[in-house]
């Protein structure tokens, strides 16, 4: 696939008689998903109350602690499994790094309640005993009703949030990271008969089929859309690999083609998770942004070298099949409005940025792009950048050298002289974490609305 064919293919940016689903459904829905949970988890506690008469002694007080600890920890394993099910409404939406922000935050909470859970449930039914904590811990573990599975699923639990801790999941590959989470799903299913066996909020009615609904369901989505909506996907589209071509050093872009891609309906700054079926590959699915708006023929992905599983996507070959999962993620021309546009690219993080330069709507003068890389041999899409500028008037900047060498040009200073009436601007930023995070804090003292600085995080 040469580069004058793709130039020949591109699409144009939107016009305004193009339909734009409703503004505001992706600030609804992230007000109303929590507020949902939250709701579930006062309901639970209502469980709890209508099965309480009276609460006297330490060792009611410890039980009572327990039952409350374990009802809303079993309550947020399946919420946190809908939260990573790749709903659709809510992927597209919501996007899928607040889902995974609050999936992370949930799942500290559920290590918080677990282990709350083994402690006073332990503590408390030793004082009703009059037994030590640790002989009362091992009755419990080898003689209660799955007690033993709820053990192994307890310390999968432990573990998998263990290895998700910041400091340790910066020390973990991607895929490593991946693989161990999926011990949470086995997890999740190994305390599920210990909850109906021994939770006594849980014996009958609206608590028994409310939790085997929720249980169920939770299960059912997760399975349709992590499992069976890519196997229909895979049959109906059958992607591979048309080529791999280098565009800087460690980054190439990787081009597939397949059957009725249109189909897909994804949308420039999606992203989509990938699964090469190639030696060393075929066991985990990355994520990867489009860095070009989607075409009936073929799809563009780049990547760079950032470990094993990237490094390998370079030596790809033609024909290799790809099984995928997406399109993903609300950084989106949706999330924008009819202002002036202002794109704000680091490193890799221009892949999508890429896609959304050439399609977002923006009128002539309206639209500009900030690139900023290290060396000039680190920059991507040069000459791509600069005929999309042409072509649609807009303003392109590449910003090379250090953050020494270039005097920081994203302070709220420089970015409000560089870029006249900033803050009427849609802003959307992409680069490494830590450079997101500090830009997202000059565009807010710049005076930036918090709603119109659009980022999403494609690491998860």
């Amino acid at each position: 696939m040469s580069t004058a064919t793709h130039r020949r293919t591109r699409q144009a940016a939107p016009t305004e008689d193009q339909p734009r689903e409703l503004p505001g459904v992706g600030l609804i829905l992230a007000a109303l998903v929590p507020a949902l949970i939250a709701a579930g988890a006062l309901g639970i506690l209502a469980l709890w109350w209508r099965d309480t008469y009276a609460v006297t002694g330490a060792d009611q007080w410890l039980t009572g602690a327990a039952r409350i600890t374990g009802l809303l920890a079993g309550y947020a394993a399946p919420v946190l499994l809908l939260l990573m099910a790749r709903i659709p409404v809510l992927e597209r939406e919501v996007g899928a790094d607040r889902l995974a922000r609050w999936h992370a935050l949930g799942g500290r909470y559920l290590v918080g309640l677990v282990t709350a859970h083994v402690l006073t449930v332990t503590w408390g039914y030793a004082l009703t005993a009059h037994r030590g904590v640790l002989p009362e811990g091992v009755q419990l573990v080898f003689h209660y009703p799955e007690m033993l599975k709820a053990t192994i699923g307890t310390l999968l639990m432990l573990g998998t949030g263990a290895v998700s801790a910041r400091a340790a999941r910066r020390r973990l590959s991607y895929e490593a990271w991946y693989y161990l989470h999926l011990a949470t799903y086995l997890a999740i299913a190994l305390a599920f008969a210990h909850q109906l066996a021994n939770g006594a909020d849980l014996a009958e009615g609206v608590g028994l089929l409310g939790w085997w609904g929720l249980y169920l369901g939770s299960f059912a989505l997760l399975g349709w859309y992590r499992l069976a909506v890519p196997f229909l996907r895979d049959r109906r589209h059958r992607l591979r690999v048309a080529e791999v071509r280098p565009e800087a050093p460690g980054v190439v872009s990787v081009f597939l083609t397949g059957e009725r891609l249109d189909e897909l309906r994804c949308r420039p700054g999606q992203f989509f998770r990938l699964q090469f079926l190639a030696p060393g590959l075929r066991w985990a699915a990355n994520p990867y942004s489009l860095s070009a708006p989607p075409h009936p023929r073929f799809l563009r992905f780049t990547v760079k070298d950032l470990g094993g599983h990237s490094a390998a996507v370079a030596a790809l070959q033609p024909g290799v099949r790809v099984r995928t999962e997406g399109p993903y993620g609300a950084f989106t021309a949706r999330r924008g409005g009819a202002r002036p546009v202002l794109l704000i690219a680091a490193g890799v993080g221009i892949t999508p940025i890429r896609a959304l330069f050439e399609t977002v709507p923006a009128r002539p003068g309206e639209l500009t792009l900030l690139y900023r890389a290290r060396r000039a041999e680190d920059l991507i899409f040069r000459e791509e950048l600069e005929e999309v500028a042409a072509r649609r008037r807009a303003r392109l900047a590449f910003l090379v050298g250090s953050r020494a060498e270039l005097d920081d040009p994203f302070t709220a200073a420089r970015l409000t002289r560089t870029v006249p009436r900033l803050t009427g601007h849609e802003v959307y930023v992409c680069g490494p974490d830590g450079f997101t995070a500090a830009t997202i804090r000059e565009l807010r003292a710049a005076g930036v609305p918090r709603h119109r600085i659009h980022h999403e995080s494609f690491v998860f």
